[in-house]
């Protein structure tokens, strides 16, 4: 077996800077929902009001992962990364300056900003953390993803402890908007320029940016990442069945995520009887258990492979839930959090690197299906509440089990394809050719 390629200063810089901003991104997106109790108080609005607020983020955040794939595209991500960069900077900021106003309108609209930073930003970070994979030979975006769990888990902490001493919500969020800003500047420098970037015209000659282009389609024959046909390239990839199998694994794991992301405290009050300090204390179980599993989950993707270990973590993670809807031992559910956190923790990283295996236009297909998972995880879990109405909350959550299981049964999708399959370009085949991609 070939030993994976030493890495040179260029890549570990490249590689540090997408962890750091990746824990950045975690911190403020941490902090701003530990405070989102003291920013309700301060615009002195109901519950109901409060989600149509909230509603800015679900706005900004799909509008930014919608435009991410195009914008990487035609500029590369670390354009992305800067733009995405500002705009979460500039949604602290309003967020900040809005709560201490007292403007609802003010605070929906940095939410707005802020979502579609992230959604710009992280769609961009999967696109660059594959190309730092196929570079390097080795799992990245587990740790990627990971930097973001600890985080989340650093800004939670922080949130309590600047609620508890009654800290000013404005100047804590704008703490981390200077933060995020020099995380992002240095982010930027670091990132080199031109991945996942298209050619300019299809069919022309390759743009002066080859070395660039080069660095994105790192590990694949013939380089260049580019689809000929632009946005339709970008839905052409789906043609492909892998690629399909793929995404809809990625929608089971990051639809899992999401619903303990926004339900857990609220099932465990709701669903268990607990206390809300105790709902919030399993949430950062969740958290923590998803952080770990990311960090050490590196090692078993090298020895045992993708399909197997996102099968065992499917079926894992789909224990814990199942403890949690249908056990009545509050203490047990709390405990079972933990399987399913370290269950759902690896799932989006591994299928997002799969995506990008063994086939020239890996950006493309990357960022399909980074927009299929984000799409998931930020829009599937608040279908959840509909649902509750009627069924319960912990009724509601057989839902989230018989994804994980359906996932599972499909990871064979999961292996690293033959040498050369996937080169061509969708649709290109010979009539009557047949890939198997399931191998």
């Amino acid at each position: 077996m070939k030993n994976p390629p030493v890495m040179d200063a260029t890549t570990r810089r490249w590689r540090a800077a997408l962890f750091l901003f990746m824990l950045a991104t975690g911190v403020s997106m941490a902090s701003w929902v530990a405070r989102t109790p003291a920013v309700r108080d301060a615009l002195d609005v109901t519950t109901g009001s409060m989600g149509l607020v909230l509603f800015g983020l679900s706005i900004g955040s799909m509008a930014g992962v919608l435009a991410s794939g195009g914008l990487v595209r035609r500029r590369g991500g670390r354009q992305a990364i800067a733009i995405g960069a500002g705009l979460i900077v500039a949604g602290l900021l309003v967020i900040a300056g809005g709560t201490a106003l007292e403007v609802s309108a003010g605070v929906f609209c940095g939410l707005a900003l802020f979502g579609a930073g992230m959604g710009l930003a992280e769609v961009a970070f999967n696109i660059e953390g594959a190309a730092v994979e196929r570079s390097l030979g080795r799992p990245v975006l587990p740790v990627l993803h990971g930097c973001f769990s600890l985080g989340t888990v650093v800004g939670a902490l922080l949130g309590m402890g600047l609620t508890a001493v009654r800290f000013p919500v404005g100047w804590h969020l704008a703490a981390i908007a200077v933060a995020v800003a020099a995380a992002g500047v240095w982010t930027v420098r670091a990132v080199p320029a031109g991945t996942g970037q298209e050619e300019a015209a299809p069919g022309g000659p390759a743009d002066s940016d080859a070395a660039s282009d080069a660095a994105s389609a790192a590990g694949s024959e013939g380089g260049g990442g580019r689809h000929p046909d632009g946005f339709r390239g970008q839905l052409a990839v789906w043609r492909d069945r892998r690629l399909v199998m793929i995404g809809l694994i990625v929608l089971a794991m990051a639809f899992a995520e999401g619903s303990a992301n926004d339900w857990l405290p609220l099932l465990m009050v709701d669903g268990h009887g607990t206390s809300a300090t105790a709902g919030s204390l399993t949430f950062m179980l969740f958290a923590v258990a998803m952080t770990t599993g990311r960090f050490t989950g590196g090692p078993v993707l090298v020895r045992y492979g993708p399909a197997a270990v996102v099968r065992a973590s499917a079926l894992v993670a789909a224990v814990g839930v199942a403890l949690v809807v249908f056990s009545d031992n509050a203490l047990l559910a709390g405990a079972a959090v933990v399987l399913w956190g370290l269950g759902a923790s690896l799932g989006f990283p591994v299928t997002i690197s799969a995506a990008g295996e063994g086939t020239r236009n890996a950006s493309a297909r990357v960022a399909a299906v980074s927009t299929a998972g984000y799409a998931a995880f930020l829009v599937g879990p608040p279908s959840l509440g509909f649902l509750a109405d009627h069924v319960g909350l912990r009724n509601a959550m057989v839902v989230v089990l018989v994804l994980l299981v359906g996932a599972a049964l499909i990871t064979r999708a999961l292996r690293t394809p033959p040498a050369g399959a996937g080169e061509e370009p969708p649709g290109t085949s010979a009539p009557g050719a047949r890939q198997s991609d399931l191998v």
